[in-house]
């Protein structure tokens, strides 16, 4: 049989014996604005083509290039000082993004500071501090002496409190909406009462932006998103009006025996953030106010997932690029952080030494150092992790040495401590060896583990501490390169 064809038509260039060019070739009728229409299509989707190559070509390289870079992990349970530390980080190898940043850590700190009144006023209500443990109204009757009269001309101490719970009403308000704006209405199940997680670019939304938003505006004009440039935000500056408002009233109530005493017996218990913002309510509640860094290191906000921070960190002249890995490290939280082991150059565990008479938000049956001592032993066991620089930060220093000066006892809540002196050096010692057992019976490795015992909110001793930290890890990162 002899197989006919048409002429080659100047339309096509297949091949007419390819089944697939059946498909390709053009219709016999095509015009000649269908073929310049057909013609651009194909140069576009070729165009389209190469672009992908060369993006999966930068790709490789990209990827080929972060074999090269520092890894760090910042690892430790929740509270423990790592979005801190992060912060420290921050602020040594890239200032002028903390300085961009400044005006956005204004809703954390004033959410810091009316969860915690609120808090107060809630913990009165459920001990009845007013009622039962009223001081100045009655005295205890030795032997037949008769009962003083309480002074009626002065209120009593639940009008007191009553009356500062109208005067602080706006708060309660404000509390749901700087939460809503933090955390963008996300509630995360089994996190307690009060607790606010964010993700990656949260600070896009304390501005009303979107993070869409926030990537358009970053991608514009200098290249990078200047925080300090964003419109006034409403709710902030109501914020600021609010706790403005109600600074005296803050400071009475912060002040008032009634809240001493709950302190005193440990009915109530702040963490050192909330202590050290009402502590400063007249500084921060000023209508100018802007967050100094020792502000931004003390606003505490719990994060969600997996936070990557980039640095640029001199080596011999160069820069080497530090992806710096600030994890959640809520229970629930710490599954997602297994894909970021592969590869990791370095580890800083945080564990805080002043968490002894704590106990977990999502397990109040397991006591925090505890638990910090199990998620270490995971740390140090996992084999993705096997080859990472590990260093473990004991920190908190300066919280336990508060505790212990209050007369906090150790043994109370660690039987284990037994009788040895409730003091700084030998409680750090304690837990210096229970960790450092920990990390001896699970270093198949024969790695070493580098200590320090740390405050991270303290930026002078942190400069010392991470530039020692920096230099350790370069030398892993030297030899592992077949550098040195």
């Amino acid at each position: 049989m002899i197989r006919t064809s048409r002429p080659p038509s100047v339309h096509s260039t297949t091949d007419p014996g390819d089944p697939l060019s059946l498909i390709l070739r053009p219709p016999t009728s095509e015009t000649e604005r269908d073929r310049v229409l057909r013609l651009q299509r194909e140069a576009d989707a070729k165009r389209i083509s190469d672009s992908i190559d060369e993006e999966l070509k930068l790709d490789r390289e990209r990827y080929k290039k972060s074999k090269q870079d520092v890894k760090l992990l910042l690892l430790g349970q929740a509270e423990s000082g790592k979005s801190t530390l992060q912060k420290q980080f921050q602020l040594i190898y890239n200032p002028t993004s903390l300085e961009e940043e400044r005006l956005s850590w204004r809703v954390v700190i004033y959410y810091n500071i009316v969860r915690p009144v609120l808090r107060i006023l809630e913990s009165l209500d459920l001990f009845a501090e007013a009622d039962s443990d009223d001081d100045t109204t009655t005295e205890k009757t030795q032997g037949n002496q008769a009962p003083r009269p309480p002074p009626s001309p002065s209120p009593s101490m639940d009008q007191q409190i009553s009356l500062l719970r109208l005067r602080l009403s706006p708060l309660t308000a404000l509390d749901s909406q700087l939460a809503d704006r933090l955390s963008g209405g996300v509630a995360v199940s089994g996190s307690g009462k009060g607790s606010v997680f964010v993700r990656s670019g949260w600070q896009s939304r304390t501005f009303g932006l979107s993070f869409g938003k926030a990537r358009e505006r970053a991608n514009s004009g200098r290249g990078r998103f200047s925080f300090t440039e964003v419109e006034k935000d409403k709710l902030v500056d109501e914020a600021a009006t609010i706790i403005h408002s109600c600074q005296d009233d803050i400071r009475e109530l912060w002040q008032h025996p009634a809240v001493k005493r709950l302190r005193d017996n440990r009915k109530l218990r702040l963490d050192e953030w909330a202590e050290y913002f009402l502590n400063n309510i007249e500084r921060v509640s000023q209508s100018n106010y802007s967050p100094t860094i020792d502000d931004i290191l003390h606003a505490r906000i719990q994060t969600m997932g997996v936070a990557e921070h980039i640095f640029e960190v001199p080596l011999h002249g160069r820069p080497v690029t530090w992806h710096l890995y600030d994890v959640g490290g809520a229970r629930g939280q710490r599954h997602t952080w297994i894909p970021y082991f592969d590869d990791a150059t370095a580890i800083i565990f945080l564990a805080p030494v002043s968490a002894f008479d704590q106990y977990l938000a999502e397990d109040p049956r397991v006591n925090r150092v505890d638990d910090s001592l199990q998620l270490f032993k995971q740390i140090c066991s996992n084999p993705l992790l096997k080859n990472a620089h590990l260093v473990l930060f004991l920190n908190k220093a300066d919280v336990l040495a508060s505790k212990l000066a209050k007369g906090v006892k150790v043994n109370k809540y660690i039987t284990s401590y037994g009788e040895r002196p409730n003091e700084v050096e030998s409680v750090v010692s304690y837990f210096k060896a229970h960790f450092t057992q920990v990390h001896t019976k699970n270093n198949e490795n024969k790695r070493v583990l580098y200590t320090h015992l740390t405050s991270v909110v303290d930026t002078k001793a942190m400069q010392s501490i991470i530039s020692n930290v920096r230099d350790s890890i370069f030398r892993d990162y030297l030899k592992s390169a077949a550098l040195v």
